[in-house]
């Protein structure tokens, strides 16, 4: 089945499709990571995105059990690849990528030049687009509306038995966030987007905001339950989306990035240090102004842009970059135990 690839600046192009046969419209975002793709897939920071792989081979590994998701099911709106391998070779793999798709009613096509959009949306900022296979739809801009109300958890859940009991605020909250809480032997209790805990007088040690799609100004209620854990000194990490959420409940600015920054490759260096991080991102917003008090804790080495922000004296951190990476590398994971050892102090 053919399928066309629609920019809103008017191009046009044709590719084969592998997924499932429906039309649908979107923000035309491109990643550049070479493996890790039912993590991605499964990232609701990608929802509302066609997203675009620059690897130039796909599904060669298949699909694995969903313990392996980042969430219960496929975020993207729609993918673009330019080889689609629907032959995969992995001792746990469950199913084809065409499959998973099609059973998740998620459109895909085979477009060989992925490289030409890629350069096209770097050179020209990202920029909405569509996927037409069976019928027209009309023009979606995902950062329009608060779409991390779409993604996040609609009812509270607990995990663990640890002393320490960390409040996940889920904005569309990738699993191993929880996971790597979990393993540093803490209690978390994931909420929704919208939940105060301190309206409900919850008695908790720590607030961790997560990673999410969209822009970072649309999640006001965020923002409001943020604010009040500032007030009130308690210790708070952001991820990504938290990382920008931090920064407006502060006092400081966010805005979108020309192309964002989808990889797992991204190199940041901490501040005051020589040291740089290879770490794993998928993000459009940025911090464009730290707010007062805080100084910034890590830039990108490749354009100059905020990676994180940390308060001079009180206990509040937050990084742009996923330091429970699924996929990339690990190297920042180091983050969750200075969060722990800020909160024991």
């Amino acid at each position: 089945m053919i399928g066309k690839l629609l920019f809103k600046d008017g191009t046009e192009l044709t590719g084969t499709s592998f997924g499932d046969s429906k039309s649908i419209s979107g923000e035309l975002v491109f990643a550049t990571g070479m493996v890790g793709y039912p993590e991605s897939f499964t990232d609701p920071s990608y929802a509302g995105q066609i997203l675009i792989l620059t690897y130039p081979i796909l599904g060669n590994y298949g699909v694995p059990n969903k313990e392996f998701f980042e969430s219960d099911k496929l975020q993207i709106a729609g993918l673009i690849v330019s080889s689609y391998i629907d032959t995969p070779s992995h001792f746990q793999s469950k199913q084809t990528l065409s499959q998973w798709l099609k059973d998740e009613n998620v459109p895909a096509l085979e477009i060989k030049d992925t490289r030409f959009l890629a350069q096209k949306l770097r050179d020209g900022g990202a920029q909405l687009g569509k996927i037409i296979i069976d019928q027209p739809v009309d023009w979606y801009d995902p950062n329009e509306e608060n779409i991390v109300a779409q993604v996040s958890t609609k009812k509270s859940y607990s995990l663990g038995n640890g002393k320490i009991k960390v409040i996940l605020i889920d904005c569309g909250a990738k699993k191993n966030i929880e996971r790597c809480l979990l393993k540093r032997g803490m209690t978390v209790k994931t909420v929704p987007w919208d939940y105060d805990p301190f309206e409900k007088n919850e008695v908790f040690d720590a607030l961790l905001i997560s990673n999410g799609p969209g822009d970072p100004k649309m999640a006001t209620k965020t923002i409001a339950t943020i604010k009040k854990s500032l007030d009130l000194k308690k210790p708070t990490l952001g991820i990504c989306l938290g990382n920008q959420l931090l920064a407006l409940a502060a006092g400081g600015n966010t805005s979108k990035l020309k192309f964002g920054h989808r990889s797992q490759n991204q190199p940041c260096i901490m501040t005051g240090t020589n040291r740089c991080y290879i770490t794993t991102q998928n993000h459009g917003f940025h911090v464009s102004s730290v707010p007062i008090g805080f100084k910034p804790w890590f830039t990108n080495a490749n354009d100059g842009s905020n990676e994180g922000i940390i308060h001079n004296n009180l206990p509040f951190m937050s990084v742009q970059f996923h330091p429970e990476a699924a996929p990339g590398p690990t190297d920042a994971e180091w983050i969750f135990d200075y969060f722990l050892e800020r909160i024991q102090k």
